[in-house]
């Protein structure tokens, strides 16, 4: 088949180190920690007391205060990172054809919030069902997708996608293969989370998966680090524009690179452990690297899943070296988590925009809080330990892993013509 070719044309950011795309990718350089104590609820009763939570944002600043009433803060913050990209890719609805432009947005747990506050208010009550006739709309996941639409009328390919902490990459798929299938022209595609609850920080802690570094939030995420103790939960958004290069062009767009790639798979091994071999992220990247019809040798940086536990930093390292062989020597790698925290859902499409910003700019953001080598990690891989690194980024991977053994990766490349 001939398929078309998708370029990024656009980003926009809301996350714990910065409410746009270039201020996240401004502190992700330098070294900046997004984590700090729960400001939204009260948790002396919790184990971890800390997360990384979205910083001087008022939606009021950027959407209707009836609307505001109306839908959950996984929306807000698509809705706020949507346009922000939206307006990066400078697409103008006056002469853009409407019926080719697709919303394909993520989020693992959609309106967690809502869910709560409803759940509550109903036990308190007498048992008669007085919910919210929002209650719905605010809590379903597809509702982002369907919200980007309606504010900007795109009427393409229109959905959600939903598997764990792979979800935003899955989206990014999904959209690169319409659009390669000439199914549309331009999507706008991400993910949202909004997990910082007393359910989300609970029920994390409850799998004993939640960092309980309380007296010091800002280093708790460690990833590679000999004494992590698990990932800090996170939230916000990350939007990203595709856009079929002919399209693009046409209508004199820049281009940030190219989307070359995509790749998923499934370990069907735990509810939330990852194969110790790696095994299903190793089939993820080789897919990744099929679909791209590149080789292990093209790679120069992977911003890893690495979500600072134990047994998740170390399974992704022997997928990658499985998949690499001895070119891990000669790749940079680095898990921003270690700067915005694990944003779940969300979290593929921002570290997808990190790896844009790396190709774009060549310069590897850290991973930062490394104090003490893992005895079980090679010493001589360079994982960019506490200080960005400028180098020539070709190409970057991006990888996702979810709870229920979804592996999803892709792959991005400087744009030539």
């Amino acid at each position: 088949m001939n398929l078309k070719r998708v370029v990024v044309t656009g980003i926009g950011a809301l996350t714990p180190i910065g409410n746009t795309a270039g201020d996240l990718w401004k502190n992700l350089l330098g070294g900046v920690s997004g984590a700090g104590p729960i400001t939204r609820f009260d948790v002396s009763k919790f184990r971890t007391r800390f997360a990384c939570e979205v910083k001087n944002f008022d939606p009021l600043n950027f959407i209707d205060r009836k609307e505001v009433k109306r839908i959950d803060r996984f929306t807000q913050y698509a809705l706020v990172s949507s346009e922000e990209a939206i307006r990066d890719a400078g697409l103008d609805t006056a002469v853009l054809n409407k019926d080719r432009v697709g919303v394909i947005w993520g989020s693992g747990v959609g309106g967690l919030d809502v869910f709560h506050e409803e759940i509550i208010a109903f036990a308190k009550g007498d048992g008669t069902p007085r919910f919210n006739p929002f209650y719905v709309p605010k809590m379903i996941i597809d509702i982002a997708a369907g919200l980007i639409s309606m504010r900007w009328g795109y009427r393409g390919p229109n959905f959600a996608t939903v598997a764990a902490c792979a979800t935003s990459n899955i989206a990014l798929i999904e959209a690169f293969d319409l659009i390669r299938l000439n199914k549309a022209s331009v999507f706008v595609t991400g993910g949202s989370e909004a997990p910082i609850s007393p359910g989300g920080v609970g029920g994390f802690n409850a799998m004993r998966a939640l960092s309980e570094r309380n007296d010091s939030p800002e280093t708790a995420s460690r990833p590679f680090d000999k004494d992590r103790d698990g990932f800090v939960i996170g939230e916000g958004a990350g939007a990203i524009v595709l856009e079929e290069l002919e399209h693009a062009l046409a209508r004199g767009a820049k281009i940030y690179c190219e989307l070359v790639g995509g790749g998923m798979s499934a370990d069907a091994h735990h509810l939330t452990a990852p194969q110790p071999d790696g095994l299903g992220a190793m089939l993820a990247m080789t897919n990744t690297l099929d679909d791209a019809n590149l080789k292990a040798t093209d790679i120069d940086y992977i911003n890893v899943h690495g979500t600072s536990t134990p047994l998740g930093d170390i399974a992704e390292l022997t997928a990658i070296e499985k998949v690499l062989g001895e070119h891990i020597y000669k790749v940079n790698i680095s898990s921003t988590k270690s700067m915005t925290g694990h944003l779940l859902g969300a979290a593929g499409a921002v570290e997808a925009i990190a790896c844009i910003m790396a190709i774009k700019e060549d310069i590897v953001p850290p991973t930062i809080n490394h104090f003490t080598d893992d005895p079980n990690i090679d010493p001589k891989l360079n994982l960019t330990f506490n200080k960005a690194q400028q180098r020539k980024v070709n190409v970057a991977i991006s990888n996702g892993f979810g709870f229920g053994g979804h592996n999803a990766s892709v792959i991005f490349k400087k744009f030539e013509r």
